[in-house]
């Protein structure tokens, strides 16, 4: 069995009529999450509209009483990471302890380009995003006063107040196929590693990795969660799927399924979604990119999650 969430593209035509209508039918559904992601606006222009992540989501921690949610991810890039574990936890007791904290490195050009904000060179990106783990980590986790000194932040003698609802906060989930680095941190300071767009066979390689690295670490393989977040092609008939496939110009079905989208009818989708437990993926997040379909979203509810989820 897996669990089922929804993944939307928080810059890519959000706005507060979509992002409501959308937070209730996932809910009503039965879905067992929605998330989305942080960004200004999408890689290349046109610009959309695009949604604040962290009033959206505090909007939906006080409009909903079961589902998760969360970010994914939260970008270190610009996101200071006080600002990110104070809004995270508090966010997260506001919705009864429903938020799983994605935090990640950023990587989109054309929003830090725009709006003025320095993405630096992959590894001092990352010796920035692992900086922000140690900041967020540190004061979330520690009853006792927190200070950290390093190249990227400083905090001396921070608490926050008043503690997490949850002992240590939200659970921190990290994002990312990074064999050299994600994983590395994943297994350092996250209780969820979350794959984006991989096959069930190359995430069952991963997940080998990563428990490699969790026991190196003294932790066992069980102690981290894992999910995926992958791409939707879905349709109730060959028909609908087909129209869809077409729209994806530039990649065949073969292309995209390699790249590890889900594709096809109910019985498809139910299919691959098994291979994806197989693999050791306990929650998946099915990127709906059809913001206006509620339909849509009703049927892959009504037709695949009894098939999936207990």
């Amino acid at each position: 069995m897996i669990e089922v969430a929804i993944m939307l593209e928080g810059q890519d035509g959000l706005n507060w009529p979509r992002w409501q209508r959308l937070v209730r039918a996932v809910e009503d559904f039965g879905f067992a999450g929605l998330y989305r992601s942080d960004h200004f606006t999408n890689a290349s222009p046109p610009d959309k509209d695009s949604l604040e992540l962290w009033v959206s989501l505090a909007w939906l921690a006080s409009h909903t009483h079961r589902i998760a949610f969360g970010p994914m991810v939260t970008p270190a890039s610009f996101r200071d990471p006080v600002f990110t574990a104070r809004m995270g936890y508090q966010i997260d007791d506001l919705s009864g302890g429903r938020l799983t904290l994605g935090v990640g490195a950023g990587w989109q050009v054309y929003e830090h380009d725009t709006y003025g904000y320095d993405l630096l060179e992959v590894s001092q990106r990352f010796a920035r995003f692992e900086e922000s783990l140690q900041v967020i980590t540190g004061l979330l986790r520690s009853e006792d006063r927190f200070s950290f000194s390093g190249t990227y932040y400083r905090i001396k003698d921070a608490r926050f107040l008043p503690r997490p609802s949850r002992p240590g906060g939200p659970p921190l989930l990290i994002g990312g196929n990074g064999e050299r680095r994600t994983l590395r941190l994943a297994a350092q300071y996250a209780d969820e590693w979350n794959a984006v767009y991989l096959s069930a066979g190359r995430i069952r390689e991963l997940n080998a990795q990563l428990d490699d690295l969790l026991r190196e670490r003294g932790r066992q393989p069980g102690d981290m969660r894992r999910s995926l977040m992958t791409g939707l092609i879905f349709g109730l008939d060959d028909a609908a799927v087909a129209r869809k496939l077409e729209a994806r110009t530039g990649s065949t079905r073969e292309q995209l399924a390699e790249r590890g989208l889900v594709i096809g009818t109910p019985g498809a989708v139910v299919d691959q979604l098994s291979a994806l437990a197989e693999a050791g993926v306990q929650r998946v997040m099915l990127q709906w990119l059809e913001l206006d379909d509620i339909d849509g979203l009703e049927a892959l509810a009504r037709t695949v999650l009894p098939q999936v989820q207990s």
